[in-house]
């Protein structure tokens, strides 16, 4: 194996070992040179390292914490700080934001030194990816003196320029990736799309254009995630739908993993007994309307029955009911969809898209789209996960679904994408922008705040090496820029 020292010390980024299986390619922290090795990786060892990990971000920033802001997750014990609003140290989730976008800062410097297109243009929309869920959970982080190495304390940015930022790096990416490669691609070494877009022997003009598409997808996420402000344009977001995915084969997954999709690791925890996974009333009975007739048909594809023959929640806050090892809850198995050793795991989405482009059409007054958008997302999510066609159609079919595009309302949209957006982050998002008005949701018991949580506190490694810099936090009700 081919051993890559890597003495880059970047505050944000702090070096540690990296195992690629499929490039061979190890990073190691190291303060000495050796002259008789290279210090810089390979072109495609790094787009290895940066495109799983800005796979498995998305999974670590939606455990860390919003999957359980949200309550698709319930903590089995009473009074956990993520289930009440507490104050929690994130430094590790920061660490793994940093470390990739470190990586991903590396990858644009060789890809332009090395002009490869192709490589530039990929690095780009994944810094974009990586940056946005920083920001997204915390406002005000360093960016534009981050990752050289010369500042150990480097300023913060503001959250709302470094949103502009996303929007550019996008913009600079799509750019890129329409040209004509001039470098080779590594198949194997694109993990978000190199495994699924036309052949695995050959990266080619279908993986650009499903990278170009996914850079789309993500834009019209981060424009129509200023629906609370003066800069919203549902024309600019509906704009960047018409060039996003048109069907669920082209989004952005990874499906090769060191040992196995995280969320199965989430499962298999909780058939070790090592309790995990723990699904939250509010999901379960609230959204999905578990054990009534008019029960969602994809819960059966998510989780399990209990011992008594029927889907039962946590309520957060309140801790499990059982011993937690009883079957007494639902949680998450290695037999759902989402959470199988080889389940992918999805950076972004068709049924995304679809709503999107429902809420964007809605405020724009174009019903009649809208609706078309709405109803696809359903269909898109539940033909992905397995759902049979009878039971999506019946399902269409009930009046509190199939509402018609004269009745249509936000609150239709966002109670779909809630579903279909089953353990992804931009769900902490979504439930800010709509004030957490899903049908059902109440505070956790015991919750420390009086209103549901905004923000993250910063992390206390960041709080003690640029503490001169750290914005203090007043309140984890604190909005940010574009949620106010």
């Amino acid at each position: 194996m081919k051993k890559i020292f890597n003495i880059q010390q970047a505050a944000y980024g702090a070096l540690i070992l990296l195992t690629v299986a499929t490039t061979g390619c190890t990073k190691y922290l190291d303060i000495n040179n050796d002259p008789n090795r290279p210090t810089e990786a390979p072109i495609n060892g790094l787009l290895a390292a940066t495109t799983q990990n800005t796979g498995l971000n998305v999974f670590r920033v939606a455990n860390a914490g919003p999957n359980y802001y949200v309550q698709y997750f319930a903590s089995p014990n009473a009074s956990s700080p993520t289930d009440i609003y507490d104050r929690v140290d994130y430094s590790g989730l920061w660490r793994s934001l940093y470390d990739n976008m470190t990586d991903l800062y590396d990858l644009q410097e060789l890809a332009t030194r090395s002009n490869s297109t192709a490589h530039l243009g990929m690095a780009k929309v994944m810094m974009a990816i990586n940056l946005s869920m920083t920001i997204n959970l915390w406002g005000n982080v360093p960016y534009s003196e981050a990752f050289k190495g010369d500042n150990l304390r480097p300023k913060f940015d503001d959250a709302q320029q470094l949103h502009t930022t996303c929007i550019n790096l996008l913009d600079e990416g799509i750019a890129e990736l329409r040209k004509t490669p001039t470098v080779a691609v590594t198949p194997a070494a694109d993990f978000m799309h190199g495994a699924t877009a036309a052949s695995t022997t050959v990266w080619n003009s279908t993986n650009r254009i499903w990278w170009i598409r996914t850079a789309f997808a993500i834009k019209a996420r981060l424009l129509n995630q200023l629906s609370k402000t003066s800069g919203y344009s549902a024309a600019a977001v509906l704009s960047a739908v018409d060039s996003a995915y048109t069907n669920n084969a082209m989004e952005s997954r990874v499906t090769i993993f060191t040992l196995r999709n995280p969320w199965a690791t989430v499962a298999r925890n909780q058939a070790s007994l090592v309790l995990d996974g723990w699904l939250s009333t509010q999901f379960i009975t609230n959204t999905m309307m578990a054990n009534t007739p008019n029960q969602d048909p994809r819960l059966p594809r998510i989780t399990n029955l209990t011992r008594f023959g029927d889907y039962r929640g946590t309520r957060n806050g309140a801790g499990r009911v059982g011993t937690g090892t009883t079957n007494d809850e639902c949680y998450l198995v290695l037999a759902g969809y989402y959470s199988g050793d080889a389940s992918p795991l999805f950076v972004a989405t068709y049924e995304e898209v679809e709503f999107i482009e429902a809420e964007a059409a809605l405020r724009a007054g174009d019903r009649t789209r809208a609706y078309n958008a709405y109803l696809a997302g359903i269909r898109a999510n539940m033909d992905k996960i397995g759902v049979a066609a009878a039971a999506r159609d019946a399902y269409i079919a009930r009046p509190t679904i199939g509402v018609g595009s004269a009745s249509l309302q936000l609150s239709d949209i966002f109670r779909e994408k809630y579903i279909a957006m089953f353990l992804s982050p931009v769900t902490f998002d979504d439930a800010r922008r709509f004030n957490y008005a899903y049908t059902g949701f109440q505070l956790p018991l015991n919750a420390i705040l009086t209103s549901p949580i905004r923000r993250l506190d910063y992390p206390s490694s960041e709080q003690q090496r640029n503490g001169g810099n750290t914005p203090a936090v007043g309140a984890l009700t604190d909005r940010l820029w574009w949620d106010r």
